[in-house]
């Protein structure tokens, strides 16, 4: 049976994944505006196609170390749902690999690891593409109140 369509992300050697559904388009790496004050995975707003987007750095988010972009970095627009209403998000990765669908419709929990609540708000469960894992980013829970009301002001701006 096949799973739910997917676009799949590269960080390092690890797969990531997305709702395709929630994807709006992917950008080339464009300049943006830097905003004091933002926390460091929220690197600034781009202009996309008139509204002003937030971009968040995925490495950053995730608590991995910063990396040079290179020619595969990539801006994904992402559409969420708020209780402000509907945001758009640039999420900056350093691959998008495919659209494609999972090996099957059944995700699996995250082990337990006894870890902070927190390190699991990012992965919904983990799939798998051609037997390899791929871990399934929750876009509700990866973004906390404060990410997003920032990202609401760069929608205003």
């Amino acid at each position: 049976m096949i799973g739910p369509q997917v676009l799949t992300l590269q960080i390092d050697s690890d797969l990531f994944a997305l709702p395709v559904a929630r994807v709006q388009e992917i950008l080339d790496l464009a300049p943006f505006l830097k905003v004091p004050h933002w926390p460091t995975h929220l690197l600034g707003v781009i202009d996309v196609r008139g509204t002003g987007v937030a971009v968040v750095d995925l490495r950053l988010l995730l608590g991995l170390a910063p990396k040079p972009d290179d020619a595969a970095t990539r801006l994904v627009v992402l559409r969420l749902d708020t209780p402000r209403g509907p945001l758009g998000i640039a999420l900056k990765t350093e691959r998008v690999l495919e659209v494609t669908e999972l090996d099957g419709p059944k995700q699996d929990p995250l082990p337990e690891t006894g870890m902070a609540d927190g390190v699991s708000r990012f992965v919904a469960g983990l799939g798998r593409r051609d037997g390899k894992l791929v871990a399934m980013l929750d876009l509700d829970g990866m973004f906390d109140a404060e990410t997003l009301d920032q990202a609401q002001g760069a929608k205003a701006a």
